[in-house]
């Protein structure tokens, strides 16, 4: 939906956190909002980086983006501090393809309290695309 309400024009994209409380759940929101009428479908932190860079599903390419990210501190307690160190030690279970070695470092970092939470990746990700403006909600 392209917001005319205001004079930048950009196309506006919301994810409603209030819909997932979990990973799976937000590339499940994330499929639903960024890549409808596609069969492609998010399913890693790598996937949903690859197409914030357009080119297929709704965004184009470099064209300007607002991406409102609704009830974003529940997302934030839910893709916190377990959420993450459940995800780190699922890709440690399962070893290979994984670097088990880096992963255990993060972590360590996480437990440490120095590491990112998921919700805190998945922020960096969308913030590190310089066409695409990110508000929480």
């Amino acid at each position: 939906m392209l917001n005319t309400s205001n004079n930048n024009k950009r196309k506006m994209i919301v994810i409603h956190g209030g819909h997932f409380s979990s990973l799976k759940g937000f590339y499940e929101e994330a499929s639903s909002v960024l890549m409808k009428d596609t069969d492609w479908k998010v399913g890693t932190l790598d996937g949903f980086d690859d197409i914030l860079y357009g080119g297929f599903g709704v965004i184009d390419g470099k064209e300007e983006i607002e991406i409102i990210w609704k009830e974003s501190q529940k997302s934030k307690e839910n893709l916190g501090f377990n959420a993450t160190r459940e995800f780190y030690e699922n890709k440690i279970r399962q070893g290979k393809p994984f670097n088990i070695e880096l992963i255990q470092q993060k972590l360590d970092e996480l437990t440490k309290g120095e590491g990112q939470t998921l919700f805190e990746i998945l922020v960096e990700i969308i913030e590190s695309h310089s066409n695409i403006a990110l508000r929480l909600e």
